[in-house]
């Protein structure tokens, strides 16, 4: 894991980030998909694969993992990330609360998946 910019805490939805090289052959965007901790427990997830284009025109492309029902601190704990459906494409948006309510509306799109 490595340390993130803590957008996803102040916006509600904080993430477990993971650096990705070129050679994961994934398409930027949101995932459904399952974080399994060390200790073997498995957390369902919103995924998000890319380089965070609301915030930034270019930047490192990264795993960022917001577990569902889930509030602690992972920092130093390895993790596996298991990517399943694409939910949609990662794009910016105007503003910071059109985000927070598109990423609320993916939270809940990937949890009807599960259902």
């Amino acid at each position: 894991m490595v340390t993130g910019d803590h957008r996803g805490r102040s916006l509600g939805f904080p993430t477990a980030n993971v650096r990705i090289g070129p050679e994961v052959d994934l398409a930027d965007g949101v995932y459904a998909g399952v974080v399994e901790l060390g200790d073997g427990t498995r957390h369902l997830a919103a995924i998000s694969v890319g380089r965070r284009p609301h915030y930034y025109e270019s930047g490192e492309r990264l795993v960022e993992a917001h577990l569902f029902d889930f509030d602690r601190d992972l920092y130093g704990e390895r993790i596996s990330v298991e990517v399943g459906t694409l939910v949609r494409e990662q794009r910016s948006y105007a503003t910071e609360d059109e985000l927070v309510e598109q990423i609320a509306s993916d939270v809940g799109a990937i949890r009807a998946l599960q259902d």
